[in-house]
């Protein structure tokens, strides 16, 4: 192995060990993500070790165990002429020389049933930490094999199909078979699609054998698929923190943006003049920005909170026309029923009741929309993002481009828009 290849592994591992020691994790924290962070810490081994786990998935009967066996040219994982001869996860190294990668461990997994169409049954846990799966067919894919395949691909795995005993199809079923798989499923991922048979020894399979392709691969890109999942298992480890850590605040924010609700409400139900209306929605609303800054960890002046409230009024036709028209025409109501007291012997203040209870609803869901548009804002700029490993990895790149070479087969893969509006107060 070069030096380079030496280097760029172990400047991951040094990188990764780091940030694991930036992260200031309670105790509350690690016992809910205890098989997330032992699952990491195993990466991590792995990645000093130059290890690469191949975990190899599908549903029952077609051929897993025995496909396994064939890449180890011996009789090591069990097979049987019923399906689900696998019931729980078994494990042998492979034997396999490779540029980049010291050791391989090959991981057969129980099929699941064809017939059920519940994903969450499907035991993704017992694969998801591989470097490489083999996601193995035996015939165009049913329902439940194509929901499971696309799940993994979403999930930023790297995947071979293996379209296994294609001797039970022509080779015109076969071409038909493969376009459909694509044209359902990964049109739109760089997915490779071999084809294997124990039983036929002819040039056409000789020429995609299954160990000489992976053999390939490995030598190609071992190092990647070895740096890619390692920075995606962190990655997925900071987003179940970020999550735990958001849910807690989400309750905290929804108390501060209940209490500035409760004070607006108040404040625009019973004050007729409009400018002071304005200006006092827009005061709260800055007070509101300024305590909602403070629960996100993400120091804020007024100026920038002011900033922030203007922004979402203006950027939000439905908002700033509710505190705007709406609000002058409550208040020009509120100011004709208070000159018509002397007039209609007090009755013409009947109406204002309604209207000041109106406003008041209308304050309070102008304010927790705020409230909410100011979070999701104010959440892109908090010491909790800042602990994002593509955060910091996009830091260093700034300071040293060829770390963006290092770590290029693993950002495309990253769902940078992490839906965030379940945590959100």
């Amino acid at each position: 192995m070069s030096s380079t290849k030496k280097s760029n592994l172990k400047r991951i591992h040094k990188f990764l060990n780091k940030w694991w020691e930036g992260v200031d994790i309670t105790n509350y924290e690690k016992t809910i993500l205890n098989k997330e962070i032992v699952s990491f810490n195993q990466q991590l081994f792995k990645l000093r070790e130059k290890r690469i786990k191949i975990g190899i998935y599908g549903r029952s009967g077609v051929g897993k165990s025995s496909l396994l066996n064939s890449l180890l040219q011996s009789y090591k994982f069990e097979t049987g002429i019923l399906n689900g001869s696998t019931i729980k996860n078994e494990s042998k190294d492979w034997d396999i020389k490779s540029k980049f990668i010291d050791s391989i461990e090959l991981i057969d997994t129980p099929g699941f049933d064809s017939c059920n169409n519940d994903i969450k049954n499907n035991n993704f846990d017992s694969i998801f930490d591989s470097e490489l799966i083999l996601f193995v067919i035996s015939g165009d894919m049913n329902r439940n094999e194509c929901s499971s395949l696309y799940a993994l691909l979403k999930k930023g795995k790297n995947i071979i199909i293996v379209f296994n005993k294609v001797d039970t199809w022509t080779n015109s079923q076969q071409k038909i078979i493969i376009k459909n798989i694509r044209d359902k499923v990964i049109q739109n991922n760089d997915v490779r699609i071999i084809k294997n048979s124990n039983l036929i020894k002819s040039k056409d399979y000789l020429s995609n054998n299954i160990n000489k392709f992976i053999e390939e691969i490995l030598n190609l890109k071992g190092e990647q698929l070895l740096i890619s999942n390692s920075l995606q298992l962190a990655h997925l480890l900071f987003q179940k923190i970020k999550e735990i850590r958001l849910l807690k605040k989400k309750k905290e924010a929804q108390m501060i943006i209940g209490k500035f609700a409760t004070l607006k409400a108040s404040g625009v139900a019973f004050n007729p003049l409009f400018l002071i209306d304005i200006a006092g929605s827009l005061a709260l609303d800055t007070a509101l920005i300024i305590e909602l800054s403070k629960v996100y960890g993400f120091k804020m002046h007024g100026k920038s909170a002011r900033s922030i409230a203007r922004r979402i009024s203006i950027n939000n036709i439905f908002l700033g026309a509710s505190q705007v028209l709406v609000n002058s025409s409550f208040n020009f109501c509120k100011k004709l029923t208070l000159i018509a007291i002397p007039f209609s012997s007090g009755l013409s203040i009947l109406p204002f009741g309604t209207i000041a209870i109106l406003q008041a609803s209308l304050a309070v869901n102008n304010t927790k929309y705020i409230g909410k548009l100011a979070a999701k804002e104010i959440l892109t700029k908090s010491k909790i993002n800042g602990l994002e490993p593509l955060h910091i990895i996009k830091q260093i790149s700034l300071r040293e481009p060829e770390f963006v070479e290092i770590t290029k087969s693993w950002i495309p893969k990253q769902n940078i828009s992490y839906d965030l509006s379940s945590l959100l107060p």
